[in-house]
């Protein structure tokens, strides 16, 4: 009795875990654009004080990235997202992958290709956000 009392009347669904607009490709691509332009700084300076510091910049600007990456993957894109667009995980994989590359190399190609797999991210992105 009680149980059908405090049952749920209504029953919801959502497909993030908090209202949209909260999760937005912008934010690995911004950490991602630092690391490229902290590599190209690096090129232009070879005072080693310079290059401890760029190196650190340079490695957690990576990891953020990395983290927005894995965030959208693991929390915004789900099921349906996977079946209509089946490259989706070989290229978060990819992003991830050239992300880690481009955190330990202080050559901007490596920053720049971790950008490309991120500009194709944001575009499935907001392919669903349409939807």
């Amino acid at each position: 009795m009680l149980s059908r009392l405090f049952a749920p009347k209504v029953k919801v669904s959502a497909h993030c875990d908090l209202p949209c607009g909260v999760y937005d490709p912008a934010q690995a691509r911004i950490e991602a654009e630092s690391v490229k332009a902290v590599q190209e700084k690096m090129a232009g300076n070879d005072d080693a004080h310079f290059q401890a510091r760029a190196t650190v910049i340079k490695e957690q600007r990576a990891e953020l990235a990395k983290h927005h990456v894995s965030v959208l993957w693991s929390d915004y894109f789900k099921p349906p997202h996977f079946e209509k667009y089946p490259e989706l995980h070989q290229l978060v994989n990819d992003a991830l992958k050239a992300l880690s590359a481009a955190k330990g190399s202080t050559d901007p190609a490596t920053g720049q290709k971790a950008l490309d797999y991120i500009a194709q991210i944001d575009k499935i992105f907001w392919e669903t956000k349409k939807a």
